[in-house]
């Protein structure tokens, strides 16, 4: 088995990307340039290699194109790099002009260990503003020959090859050439649906103001579109500025995010780009749309012509190949400021808007809603109380309920008193511990004749009482019982089921994870939505410890601690993503998890997170409650998540509502996962 770290092993490929100064129709110095480079990409475990376009002589050579002595050169130059390819494990991707039967055309040429695989054509020749190539090209509609000769060597010849590697699955390529993308149906949409799952573009693309956002506009929409990777390259410095200037553009997105890009208008270094992209991810989501499989159907006539030619990686599997991309520890909850403001005011509205409707609907102007002086029920609090100034109802007739219990502590029920306070709710408050200590000695519990047994029965007579006395004052005041439950919860199934917090008439925090409620509390309580005195409840909500506060505090004062009992909720929630939204083997999201979270100095963290949970896990820990969470989530909680009440999913992940995102059997097996990861136990600790 290849070693644990080896980004090869977990579905990644490695891509590169150049653009070296260029040696104006010098085409051997230019082919002793890429030969360089390519050594370099073999050494750091590369698997494809792009270069621009007619980068052997240059793209702005104008009339010098159709000399012949330059022809040769190019040709003997091409050559020269498919015979250095010997022994190099990249897939070699670059420009060159190639004559077939009689005309000249603007190729990319496809070469790997000491062969030629096969030459793309360009498709579209621009010919206006600065650029005239059809003044010497002919586009690829002009192909008569499907075969090609360069220096002896001989290669399939059209736009209908893909490059397969045969010992990475999922590696195929598709080649264009830089206008190709811009015409109205890329080559590479076909392509991709042919089974492509890396496209790249070589271009020469001059720099003008704005051009920049231009491409990576393009390449952001099509690797969207194409559900894939685009990895761009444009021609640099060397190129003649007679009357242009070039930047040499690196680009690389896979499936609508940026992996990487390379620095523009170098002018002493080739610009240079590494780029890991998720193969396992491209492959799992085109296999999850529809609409995919759909369009491929649609064109299963023209996707029949096209030829994959196979090509072998020998990848060093042993070697420790570290992952250079990116890992986000929240998936939940971007890195980026502004992108962290606008998700929050999406998601906050998304929840107010949701139960609008469902006040609407109902015609009901009372909620009832339970409130502990944690995260979930105070989320779900001000949701409601925006709610309900958006129908121009009075906040007073938010019944807002708290309900101690045997281990309600004084801070979080002081924090729910200036909430309700604030937000200018009514206030009720209903004392459970009569009616639960007459419950338990009804069930014989031993806690009825004095004993410290704070089972599962102890706790969810508690829980089971609040929301029976939630529902029943609905039923008394005309209300909707609001849940707060949040998808974290739901899960690992840390929810008491049927009269439990599982139950509510309808939960505006289904669609939210934990992590991002801890986030949106402290958005709401920054930009003061509800005045300083709120604000200043709400973070006192964001520094008190999660916990559901059945349990009374040990004798050396310590609270029960949720995360203690079911992990580290950045860690559930990171699995939850990985599980849910792409079906990641545990290997895999072990991987991954090891990535984000192994050193907390590395990487970005989410605005506003404090320096005290600015947390690490090691490898040990991150297999151990992943081990925890598929047991919950795949073996003992499905039954609660088959019977939720309404709520409004919030983000492209997912939510767990039967009658959306997640199905799956109330009685299936978590062994497979269980399994798998005592193997990876016993492997790697």
């Amino acid at each position: 088995m290849s070693a644990f770290t080896n980004i090869y092993r977990h579905g990644f490929a490695r891509i590169a990307a150049f653009a070296p100064e260029v040696h104006l129709a010098e085409p051997l110095a230019n082919a002793e340039t890429l030969i360089g480079l390519v050594r370099q990409a073999h050494e750091r475990h590369a698997a494809v290699c792009l270069f621009p376009e007619l980068g052997i002589t240059g793209y702005s050579i104008d009339d010098l194109h159709h000399q012949t002595a330059m022809l040769d050169a190019a040709e003997q130059a091409a050559a020269r790099i498919i015979e250095a390819s010997k022994g190099l494990r990249p897939l070699i991707l670059f420009g060159c002009a190639l004559r077939s039967a009689g005309q000249l055309f603007n190729c990319a040429l496809a070469v790997q260990n000491g062969q030629l695989l096969g030459v793309i054509p360009k498709s579209y020749l621009p010919n206006y503003r600065e650029f005239y190539e059809k003044r010497w090209f002919s586009d690829a509609s002009s192909v008569i020959e499907d075969t090609i000769e360069v220096g002896g060597h001989i290669a399939p010849f059209g736009t209908d090859l893909l490059f397969e590697a045969l010992d990475l699955p999922g590696l195929i390529v598709h080649a264009e050439i830089c206008e190709d993308f811009w015409s109205p149906i890329p080559p590479s949409l076909y392509g991709a649906l042919a089974g492509a799952t890396v496209m790249v573009n070589l271009s020469a693309s001059n720099a003008t103001i704005g051009k920049a956002r231009e491409r990576a506009a393009l390449c952001d929409a099509q690797s969207r579109r194409t559900h894939g990777a685009y990895v761009f390259s444009a021609a640099g410095a060397g190129e003649s500025t007679t009357d242009l200037a070039w930047d040499g553009q690196l680009l690389a997105y896979q499936q609508g995010v940026l992996i990487a890009e390379g620095e523009r208008f170098l002018n002493d270094a080739p610009a240079v780009l590494y780029a890991d992209m998720d193969l396992e991810q491209i492959t799992g989501e085109r296999a999850r749309l529809s609409t995919w499989r759909d369009a491929c159907a649609r064109h299963a006539d023209a996707l029949k012509g096209y030829t994959r030619i196979g090509f072998t990686l020998e990848m060093d599997t042993d070697a420790e190949i570290a992952l250079e991309r990116p890992v986000a520890r929240f998936p939940f909850v971007p890195n980026d400021a502004d992108r962290l403001d606008e998700d929050c005011y999406e998601a906050y509205n998304i929840q107010v808007q949701g139960l609008v409707q469902r006040l609407k609907a109902t015609g009901l102007k009372t909620a009832v809603i339970g409130v502990s002086g944690g995260l979930d029920s105070t989320q779900a609090l001000i949701i409601t109380a925006r709610a309900f100034d958006r129908l121009g109802l009075d906040r007073s007739d938010i019944l807002a309920v708290t309900l101690p219990g045997f281990a309600t502590s004084t801070g979080t029920r002081q924090n729910a008193l200036a909430l309700i306070k604030g937000l200018g709710a009514t206030h009720r408050e209903i004392d459970i511990r009569p009616a639960a200590e007459r419950m338990l000695a009804d069930l014989d519990h031993p806690y009825s004749d004095g004993a410290d047994q704070y089972d599962v029965t102890f706790e969810n007579v508690q829980a089971g009482l609040r929301t029976d006395y939630l529902f029943r004052m609905a039923n008394h005041e005309g209300g909707l019982v609001i849940g707060t439950g949040d998808l974290s919860e739901l899960a690992l199934g840390w929810c008491t089921y049927g009269v439990g917090d599982h139950m509510s008439h309808y939960n505006v925090n289904a669609g939210v994870a934990k992590t991002l409620i801890q986030h949106l509390i402290g958005w709401a309580a920054r930009r003061e939505e509800y005045g300083p005195e709120v604000s200043r409840a709400l973070m006192a909500v964001l520094n008190t410890e999660i916990s559901p506060e059945l349990v009374p505090a040990s004798a050396d004062g310590a609270i029960q601690s949720t995360e203690a009992a079911i992990g580290p909720y950045p860690l559930n929630d990171f699995f939850l993503h990985y599980v849910v939204r792409h079906g990641f083997s545990p290997a895999k999201i072990a991987f991954l998890a090891e990535q984000a979270w192994g050193d907390a100095s590395a990487g970005d963290w989410p605005p506003h997170v404090a320096d005290a949970d600015q947390r690490a896990f090691d490898r040990a820990t991150i297999l151990h409650w992943l081990g925890e969470f598929a047991r919950r989530f795949f073996g003992s909680s499905q039954f609660k998540r088959s019977a939720v009440p309404n709520g409004p999913k919030l983000t492209s992940a997912g939510a767990l509502s039967p009658r959306g995102d997640w199905r799956m059997p109330s009685d299936s097996s978590a062994r497979l996962w269980r399994d798998a990861i005592q193997a990876l136990k016993d492997e790697l600790l």
